[in-house]
């Protein structure tokens, strides 16, 4: 039987990945993004099953209109992301609270105005960052936002028992919107495998958490064991 999923952040990318492999097994997936008609646009081009609505994780206050209605949801994904470079020698502080908003309130919001949907062995998968762990210059929100999802995953896995809720933290994906155009050879040198992680790499694990009745309250780094270098 067809089961329901919500794709928070399911307009591109990997959040779109996932979507197109939860549509190709069968379920019905419902896909958002910040601008309403691009959401029902890609929508459309993924075809039956697959439908888009507007939501903005930067204005929590707005999350549960948004989400209200939609009935018996057995998988979330939140994949939704905001890219900012920020020091703390030149912190800009809008920049940190939009980003800060976005990943812990707007994630923590969108999970609370989804549990009236929720059936009672949903699961929950969140996307982090693999920048909690290995930091950079002008990752100082970034790494922290990362690390609070990390941790909120751990919150979340028992306040919401027995709804099962895991993380996924990807490291540099190969062929991503963000890094396919770039010159990564001194990383894949660095990797054990020599090869990068992919976006159906990614896919791939997100459906194995949203499956797998045994993994809960787990971050998941997906980074081909970059982080053993």
């Amino acid at each position: 039987m067809a089961e329901r999923a919500i794709i928070v952040g399911g307009t591109q990318g990997i959040g779109l990945e996932i979507a197109r492999k939860l549509l190709a097994r069968g379920d019905e997936v419902i896909i958002t993004g910040r601008d309403r008609a691009r959401a029902e646009a890609v929508a459309a081009e993924l075809g039956s099953g697959a439908s888009g609505l507007g939501l903005d994780l930067s204005e929590p206050h707005t999350i549960a209109a948004a989400l209200a209605g939609i009935p018996g949801v057995r998988h979330v994904v939140i994949t939704a992301i905001l890219r900012d470079a920020n020091s703390v020698r030149e912190y800009d502080v809008a920049r940190a609270i939009s980003l800060v908003t976005l990943k812990l309130v707007g994630y923590t919001e969108a999970i609370h105005a989804l549990l009236p949907s929720l059936e009672a062995d949903a699961s929950i998968v969140l996307f982090g960052g693999l920048a909690k762990e290995r930091p950079y210059p002008g990752s100082t929100t970034v790494t922290t936002v990362n690390g609070g999802v990390s941790t909120l995953v751990h919150t979340l896995a028992v306040e919401l028992a027995p709804v099962r809720v895991n993380a996924i933290h990807p490291g540099i994906i190969g062929d991503s919107p963000a890094w396919k155009d770039k010159n990564l050879d001194n990383v894949i040198a660095r990797t054990p495998t020599k090869r990068l992680a992919t976006m159906q790499d990614v896919a791939g694990t997100a459906l194995f958490l949203l499956d797998n009745q045994s993994i809960n309250g787990v971050n998941l780094n997906i980074d081909n064991g970059w982080l053993l270098t």
